[in-house]
């Protein structure tokens, strides 16, 4: 190269030893430039088509549907331009999961936004070559959804809501200070969700520290519900504690209605429990969580790989208090709780 300097200080008139160090600076910003450039000249004019894959139905899911598509516009992508979302809703049938999975397939999406663990089965068995990104799991390593967090391997990445037992056990205990007086607590799980058992048993672990005794009730969905409190009445819980997953997800309006008309405080993981009725949650931002899913989109678009890319765990978690359903029920929320509080509702 430098043999070839004097022509190329004739030809751009550089003379100084300065001008022919921001020459090469130059020419190694523009070598740093060219996969990106690249990337946008490959791209361009391309449009790209992603499933979008839940467990609800559109109504119940729909700010979860506009937080993954804000996520995509504030990536540079716009529905109609350079995207199409082709969405999915089984309206909380399990049953229909698989044929809509298969649908997306059969369309040739580029990516599929699995909304939970249900949902990125369903996928699963649907393909093995068409990334999906996980953007709500639940413990994906136990449940097999991928291989580790750090290297998930396949064709599944995404967030996971879960960072551990501890999670669990900090509901017991916000349970625990909002009602000093606490000892018996009625758990509502679906045994059929993978990570339940695991999540049952850390509470059951942590619930004598506390001095609670937990009465595990299964609930499996909706006809199940009735005869679930009915158990929970007769065993003589104080307070309700949901294990989410998506069929008691998609049940939550039940759910706090139940609570209240059989006066049980109720708590939860995601804040839309809350909003359906319940006392207190405690959990991710699930809003947030679908926002971020659009990120890992944009980098499978760019080429990464889901088996590179690590599942990211939450680092943000939302206390929300219902007031007015503590109102309905009696209870009176001390104000060392409400401070601590992300939001409440009144």
């Amino acid at each position: 190269m430098y043999s070839l300097w004097p022509i190329l200080c004739r030809l751009l008139n550089l003379g100084s030893d300065m001008q022919r160090r921001d020459f090469i600076t130059l020419l190694g910003g523009a070598a740093a430039a060219l996969p990106l450039a690249a990337w946008a000249q490959q791209t361009a004019g391309r449009v790209y088509r992603v499933g979008y894959f839940v467990i609800t139905s559109r109504e119940r899911s729909l700010h979860l549907m506009k937080a993954f598509e804000e996520g995509l516009r504030s990536l540079g992508y716009r529905v109609g331009e350079n995207l199409v979302i082709e969405y999915r809703f089984p309206d909380g049938e399990m049953e229909r999961l698989p044929a809509l999975a298969t649908d997306l397939v059969g369309l040739g999406v580029d990516v599929i936004v699995a909304g939970n663990n249900v949902n990125t089965v369903a996928a699963m068995k649907a393909t093995t070559t068409i990334p999906i990104v996980m953007a709500s799991s639940a413990d994906p390593v136990s449940a097999g959804l991928v291989a580790s967090l750090a290297r998930p391997g396949g064709n599944v990445t995404g967030i996971t809501q879960d960072t551990g037992g501890e999670q669990h056990a900090k509901r017991l205990e916000l349970v625990k200070d909002t009602l000093p007086d606490l000892s018996r607590v009625g758990i509502l799980w679906n045994p059929d969700f993978a990570p339940n058992p695991a999540r049952l048993s850390s509470m059951m672990e942590a619930a004598p520290a506390l001095g609670l005794t937990l009465v595990p009730v299964e609930a499996r969905g909706l006809d199940t519900l009735e005869q679930a409190f009915a158990t929970m009445m007769r065993e003589r819980a104080q307070v309700l504690v949901v294990l989410s997953d998506g069929v008691l997800f998609n049940c939550r309006g039940q759910i706090g209605v139940m609570a209240v008309r059989n006066r049980l405080p109720a708590i939860a993981a995601a804040r839309e429990y809350a909003e359906a009725g319940l006392l207190l949650t405690y959990g991710v931002d699930l809003r947030d969580q679908f926002r971020q899913s659009a990120v890992f989109v944009d980098k499978i678009f760019k080429g990464a790989k889901p088996a590179d890319l690590p599942v990211e765990q939450p680092t943000k978690f939302e206390l929300v208090i219902n007031l007015k359903t503590a109102k309905a029920l009696g209870i009176i929320v001390p104000a060392t709780l409400l401070t601590r509080a992300d939001d409440v509702i009144e």
